[in-house]
């Protein structure tokens, strides 16, 4: 098994007194503006990825992945394909690629000093890479988001990495959430626009008030066992030229 280090959160009461000072501060402040300054939470996570190499000493690759309660795992974002194989065990004959990983549900941060260590039957060590630094980013009772940083000589990552990353996954996770709400809401503008354009054709082809037109809409929805968001882009779609018939018609 690869040597690991497990980081729990009270080694890091004093985070705020980094030693670096001024610098660490302009290098954090100006990758915070980066990470804010995406449109979409994929923007966010590419971002955060290339940022990542650049701010935490000793990284070398860095990949944003989701692992789900069961072990199953996909890759959000990667600064290179050896991170994406690294974080996909079906391309790697089935191997968990990250076992500690799974102690991410109950702490913030864990090392892993050296794949090779106890023999680097892992996935890891057969690309290559010796040490990764684990941050969480975020997780619920069903998820959870991780950024890993990897280097290719072991123990690369030690107590300035660590802080940093903590220091930085803060910020990427701030990031991601704005970047997240924002996207809901343009999608729920979206939504609104999208069921107010149906409910009109169903007005005007149904010779119905607004009220009449909506509840039509949502019956419809229910029968058919679609999104009501699905059912309004068809009707719309339908209206803009190509002759489908759509809700009310026989």
């Amino acid at each position: 098994m690869p040597k690991r280090f497990v980081v729990t959160a009270s080694e890091f009461t004093d985070l705020p007194h980094f030693p670096v000072g001024f610098e660490l501060a302009e290098a954090l402040t100006a990758a915070a503006r980066d990470l804010h300054g995406t449109g979409t939470p994929d923007d966010t996570m590419s971002t955060a990825v290339e940022l990542a190499v650049r701010l935490l000493p000793g990284a070398e690759h860095a990949g944003i992945a989701e692992v789900q309660r069961g072990g199953r795992l996909r890759t959000l974002a990667w600064t290179d394909e050896t991170v994406r194989f690294a974080a996909e065990p079906r391309q790697q004959g089935g191997h968990a690629p990250h076992p500690d990983w799974e102690h991410l549900w109950t702490t913030p941060v864990v090392r892993t000093a050296d794949s090779e260590a106890d023999g680097g039957d892992n996935v890891l060590s057969g690309l290559g890479l010796r040490s990764a630094l684990s941050l969480r980013l975020r997780a619920d009772r069903r998820r959870l988001t991780v950024l890993t940083a990897y280097a290719r000589k072991p123990q690369a990552f030690g107590e300035d990495a660590t802080r940093i990353g903590r220091l930085f996954t803060a910020h990427v996770s701030l990031a991601l959430e704005s970047a997240t709400v924002r996207e809901q809401l343009t999608e729920a503008m979206r939504t609104r626009d999208l069921i107010g354009q149906a409910t009109g054709i169903l007005m005007e082809r149904l010779d119905i008030d607004a009220a009449g037109a909506f509840d039509s809409l949502v019956k419809a929805s229910q029968r058919e066992n679609v999104k009501l968001r699905d059912l309004a882009r068809r009707i719309v779609d339908a209206n803009t030229g190509s002759g489908n018939r759509g809700v009310g018609e026989r």
